[in-house]
């Protein structure tokens, strides 16, 4: 194969993060976690548009209707995307020491997303929401939460703390909690990066950004590495799947992150790109509060 690579967006990102296609209305989403925005881009059209959230906003993903799900710095929000108006659907106990971070809609409808350490303490937590509201929590002492996907049929939820370089999977399901311990997939350290945000293609392939080196990795099921390309820029922070065949690879940057970790010193660092000819497809987002048509035909 031989991807081919275009700037979508030349507006440079402080810390673009968490694309995700909304195949309904054929828009692309995406966070400027630093500045504080939520973009929306329609390809067929070229026409881009934000909006300001009221804190720092770390992912999104899709909600009911015309709304986004956001995992802002406090908690779990819903942003009316006709209005612009945020409503909070869960707030933990205030602690200025985290942040929300990396999140997903599992396959069931639910929001999964992890705080991380202001200055990267083992302080996260892994929650999940309902629509209703109510919160569990899967996993502690996260320092940097990332990589979080699952499987095509939601049976399997993988993630990171960034800084152990490690991939992990959870047996998962339609249940209230995971099932047994987590066992390691994927050992990033070879490649001298931790893992940044990921996806899962329709083959149940994991590809995520390692950050640090600027490429994009693609890993089987079984955690062996599959397919390994350079990234349009040195800091590949996120990647999804979209188009009408969700056959292109969409790749958000990272210019400056504001923590001082990472910081681009490329010219088109914080730009969105697409990516062509990868020869695979991916899969539709799942819906706050709804299940995903291949999960709903199985069950």
């Amino acid at each position: 194969m031989n991807p081919k690579f275009h700037l979508v967006s030349r507006d440079a990102d402080l810390l673009g993060e968490s694309p995700v296609w909304d195949g309904r209305d054929r828009t692309l989403y995406w966070v400027d976690g630093v500045s504080r925005l939520i973009h929306a881009h329609d390809p067929a059209t070229g026409a881009f548009r934000s909006w300001k959230t009221p804190s720092m906003v770390g992912s999104i993903a899709l909600g009911a209707g015309r709304t986004l799900v956001a995992g802002l710095a406090d908690g779990i929000w819903e942003l009316d995307l006709d209005t612009g108006a945020f409503s909070p659907i869960f707030k933990p106990e205030p602690d200025p020491r985290v942040r929300f971070n990396d999140g997903k809609n599992d396959r069931f409808g639910r929001f999964l997303c992890g705080t991380m350490g202001v200055h990267a303490d083992p302080l996260g937590k892994l929650w999940r929401v309902d629509r209703d509201g109510r919160s569990e929590v899967f996993a502690t002492g996260i320092r940097i939460f990332n990589a979080l996907c699952f499987s095509p049929d939601g049976r399997t939820m993988y993630f990171a703390d960034s800084l152990d370089r490690a991939i992990r999977a959870f047996s998962y399901g339609p249940g209230d909690t995971p099932v047994g311990d987590p066992r390691l997939l994927v050992d990033t350290n070879p490649w001298d990066s931790g893992p940044d945000g990921a996806t899962v293609d329709a083959d149940g392939c994991i590809w995520v950004c390692l950050v640090q080196v600027g490429k994009i990795a693609r890993f089987t099921p079984a955690g062996k590495l599959d397919r390994m390309i350079e990234a349009p820029t040195d800091m590949p922070s996120c990647v999804a799947f979209g188009g009408d065949d969700l056959s292109t690879l969409y790749v958000t940057s990272i210019k400056d992150s504001g923590s001082g970790r990472a910081i681009s010193r490329h010219p088109q660092g914080g730009c969105l790109f697409a990516i062509e000819g990868l020869g695979v497809r991916g899969l539709p987002e799942t819906r706050f509060g709804e299940t995903t048509e291949t999960i709903a035909k199985a069950s």
